[in-house]
């Protein structure tokens, strides 16, 4: 891997760490690349990495599996960068040094018509302006009607993001499943859906048929996308891309939650 590209988050920090990074990187014969990199350095948090796969994927137009991303955390630990960024010097060394492992995340791909869209975290169907109603079908059996303001699907890795903030459950690092959480809903005595978060296995497909999808929008991490016109999305991990992470160090995942919650 000798052609790179940096991304990192636009405070004094994290501006820092990248150039003494591209310093180093240009010294030891590595060539920067912001057209087709093989390794993308990320610097920030783990927004920034999120940012990182939709930067590269969408608007650098490189393929996920020719890439690898490895990132130091400029705040907090975080659950997708081991070293922080007085650990600087030991994150450059890992890599030098190959010291590191490479792991992979799941992406969710929500399909519609002739859309395809992605999400690293989640994707939700959520729609702020009228009560939403959403025939929900599990591997094209229907399940529920929900009627509230909608739906969030998250991986395991996005389970302690927007899923947790909706009372949704923490998913431990390693677990194949993906996550159904309500957002807002309704429930009286004439009509209620299943109220709970509900933990689902990772090859599920996940389903949402409508009569309106009118001011409904379809949410892929930071990025939102109009229904207007649509009658069905279908949320599934996406078998043939996976976003590929260099670990340059054993770090617990109960550490990282302890330092976050």
């Amino acid at each position: 891997m000798k052609r790179y590209t940096v991304i990192c988050r636009p405070d004094p920090q994290s501006e820092a760490i990248k150039e003494k990074a591209i310093g180093e990187l240009n010294e030891k014969g590595y060539v920067m690349d912001d057209r087709k990199p093989e390794i993308v350095f990320v610097i920030g948090g783990d927004g920034t990495f999120i940012y990182a796969v939709h930067h590269v994927r969408r608007l650098m137009g490189v393929r996920l599996g020719e890439v690898v991303f490895y990132g130091i955390h400029t705040g907090t630990l975080g659950f997708t960068m081991d070293f922080r960024g007085e650990e600087y010097r030991e994150f450059m060394d890992t890599f030098f040094e190959r010291k590191y492992t490479e792991i992979k995340y799941p992406l969710l791909q929500a399909l519609y018509g002739d859309k395809v869209h992605y999400g690293l975290n989640e994707i939700r169907i959520e729609n702020a302006a009228r009560t939403q109603k959403l025939d929900v079908y599990i591997n094209g059996e229907k399940f529920e009607t929900f009627r509230g303001t909608g739906m969030c699907v998250c991986t395991q890795l996005g389970s302690t993001a927007y899923n947790r903030s909706l009372g949704g459950a923490v998913l431990q690092e390693g677990m194949d499943f993906i996550q159904l959480t309500e957002m807002a809903g309704i429930h009286h005595s004439k009509f209620r859906s299943l109220e709970a978060p509900f933990v689902l296995k990772g090859d599920t497909e996940l389903e949402f048929r409508t009569d309106n999808f009118a001011s409904a929008l379809l949410g892929c991490d930071a990025s939102v996308f109009p229904l207007e016109g649509v009658n069905s999305v279908k949320i599934h991990i996406c078998p043939e891309v996976w976003v590929r992470m260099l670990r340059g160090r054993s770090v617990s995942y109960f550490e990282r939650l302890k330092s976050l919650f």
